[in-house]
């Protein structure tokens, strides 16, 4: 078995990425600074750039490299919206602060089209909609239900039956669904890359291979040791998700991570190119463990689901996903799997990120539950704009608090997908 970690050089993305590696130097000595950023992802890329465009002066330290985490690992869709809808974000919030959420949430996909398009980022971006299908009929119906939700809002949205998903994606086995045209696709290592590379043009200083060792008060900041220097920050930011450390005591508890694998095929004849994601959308199931899919800028079909839990990766994991790829698209039954690579996601008990300031001037983004595009993009301009000005996001500040279960992970989530399965048997919705 290989290791999830080690999966990124073996990935799609690492060997297409338009944008240029960084090369950033590693700390060292001693600096002094407005803001501290802790990783090197969507979520501290975004902040990094939104906090020096503002003219502070900035750090981004990034343990491995640019991207090297879930940020150069996933599907590359750029989904708007939460795992709640706006009927749900309403009850849940009040009204006002619901419908903020709501119409911050829903511009997510927006913003991060808009980013690419000023700083001229190279990550194949292209904005044709994502589909989401419904694999049995109680799950068709919250579906359409949501995208009834959405179209209240003003959103471009459909709903689907059966025939117009096999039209629009050329897959097998959905009774329908809904699409949703402020969605697209992009290359997320490129993506995250053009970021950093926008972060530095705008006078923050990145420094790659720079583990945080500590992290501990001073005065009324921060000071993080690294193993060749030392940023003395009046303000912290701490964006590494699904790849944190015990850096901020309870912080690692406070998600469950879950690897999700993603194959891709080789470039595919043009016979089957006409039938498969024919106007280049990407799509996900309603499944609790959901397959996702799109396809690739050189005609590839990329296609993923969870794998295991923990860093081992898991063959069976990788087979099942052949298999399912084979049996939604039929026509991919006699082509080579040319890549496969995995990553961990970060989710929380409720779906929903989280924003924290768990002591002064420590902020903290995460819990994107797979849709890592777009909210971390979002995410990351909150918490710039949190930590310099005070201003308080759409997305309501929760404290920090461990899952008190957390130990028993590994075999609650064995559970959780037992579970799961029975549940898609039965067609429930996800």
């Amino acid at each position: 078995m290989g290791s999830s970690a080690d999966s990124h050089r073996r990935s799609l993305w690492s060997a297409t990425a338009g944008e240029a590696p960084l090369d950033a130097a590693p700390l060292a000595g001693e600096a002094r600074i407005d803001l501290a950023v802790i990783g090197g992802g969507i979520t501290g890329c975004t902040a990094a750039l939104t906090a020096a465009e503002a003219g502070a002066s900035v750090i981004l330290l990034e343990g491995r490299t640019i991207g090297w985490g879930a940020s150069g690992r996933n599907g590359g869709q750029v989904i708007p919206g939460l795992k709640y809808d706006p009927s749900e974000m309403r009850a849940k919030y009040g009204e006002e602060a619901g419908r903020r959420l709501t119409a911050a949430a829903g511009a997510a996909a927006g913003t991060v089209f808009d980013r690419i398009a000023k700083h001229a980022i190279a990550c194949d971006a292209k904005r044709e909609g994502w589909i989401q299908a419904a694999h049995a009929a109680p799950a068709l119906a919250r579906v359409h239900q949501r995208a009834q939700d959405w179209e209240a809002e003003g959103a471009p949205v459909e709903r689907l039956d059966a025939a117009g998903v096999a039209r629009l994606t050329g897959a097998r086995g959905y009774v329908g669904g809904w699409i949703d045209r402020r969605a697209g696709t992009l290359q997320p290592l490129a993506y995250t890359r053009g970021l950093a590379r926008a972060a530095r043009e705008a006078g923050a200083a990145l420094h790659e291979t720079t583990p945080v060792e500590r992290l501990e008060p001073d005065g009324g900041g921060w000071r993080i040791a690294t193993p060749g220097g030392t940023v003395h920050a009046r303000r912290v930011i701490v964006g590494t998700d699904a790849y944190s450390t015990p850096l901020v005591p309870g912080f690692t508890e406070a998600m469950l991570l879950v690897q999700s694998v993603q194959i891709a095929t080789e470039p595919l004849p043009e016979r089957i190119l006409a039938r498969l994601l024919p106007e280049g959308r990407c799509c996900s199931e309603t499944r609790r463990l959901a397959f996702y899919f799109r396809r690739s800028p050189d005609g590839r079909l990329l296609f993923g689901g969870r794998g295991a839990i923990g860093d081992a990766e898991n063959p069976v994991f990788r087979r099942a996903l052949v298999a399912a790829m084979h049996r939604i698209f039929p026509d991919t039954a006699g082509v080579p799997v040319a890549a496969s690579w995995s990553g961990q996601v970060g989710l929380t008990l409720d779906g929903l990120p989280r924003v924290q300031e768990p002591a002064p001037n420590l902020h903290l983004g995460y819990g994107y539950n797979g849709r890592g595009v777009a909210m971390a993009t979002v995410m990351g301009g909150w918490l710039a704009r949190k930590a310099l000005h005070g201003e308080a996001p759409p997305l309501p500040a929760t404290p920090l608090n461990p899952i008190r279960w957390h130990r028993l992970r590994r075999p609650a989530l064995s559970a959780g997908i037992a579970w799961a399965w029975l549940r898609d048997r039965v067609g429930l919705a996800g």
